[in-house]
């Protein structure tokens, strides 16, 4: 029998409603006004109350940006780990997958955000490391994880499987992504990403193809 879920008290839902509200203002502030011209006192202010309040939340503007990043990326992680099926059949699985990476990465919020961090790391190196774990980072452990056991199934040729997860986001990445980053188009179509995907995925499982016996 299921047990059921304990409602929240009313002070863990204010605490709860508190902590989004603050990183919905700050998400808004990250992308509109970069990281080195977002500060705590300025969200403290947006949001009405003291920076105190606003430090008891988060310790850091560091540990806020992270929060944010998490807050941005746990559900597409989620659906990514969904994704990930070692049952079902392998080419369809790094296709869903390539699909969702590149929907997932070509939406404006998502490409404002590698802009920001582009154009502020190499000031703000704590900036650029967060984002690196939090995001790229954790989509290729997960993708590390699943080819190993594709690997180990007799799959995918045998390798190093975190290579080859960098070698399959890459592919995915190098087409319309690239060219958002760089402003040559305004937005990726379907028919871009589907055109991405189909071509990665075939330079990947020719790269990775199983070796033949003997």
């Amino acid at each position: 029998m299921t047990e059921p879920v304990p409602l929240l008290s009313r002070r863990e839902a204010r605490r709860r409603d508190r902590r989004k509200a603050i990183l919905e203002v700050a998400s808004r502030s990250f992308l509109e006004n970069g990281y080195a011209a977002t500060t705590m006192s300025g969200i403290a202010a947006t949001l009405g109350g003291s920076k105190g309040t606003l430090w008891r939340y988060f310790p850091s503007k560091e540990a806020l940006f992270a929060a944010c990043l998490d807050d941005a990326t746990t559900a597409y992680r989620e659906g990514l780990a969904e994704i990930l099926d070692p049952r079902g059949d392998l080419a369809q699985t790094l296709r869903r997958l390539g699909l969702k990476l590149l929907e997932k990465v070509t939406a404006p919020d998502s490409v404002a955000l590698y802009r920001l961090v582009i154009s502020e790391a190499g000031r703000f190196p704590e900036m650029g490391a967060i984002f690196y774990e939090h995001v790229p980072r954790n989509t290729r452990l997960l993708i590390t994880r699943f080819l190993e056991r594709a690997m180990e199934s007799g799959l995918l040729r045998r390798g190093d499987p975190d290579t080859a997860a960098r070698t399959y986001m890459m592919l995915m990445l190098s087409g319309c992504h690239q060219l958002l980053l760089l402003g040559q188009i305004t937005r990726a179509t379907p028919h871009q990403i589907e055109a991405d995907v189909t071509f990665g995925l075939d330079c990947f499982l020719r790269a990775y193809a199983p070796d033949a016996p003997g």
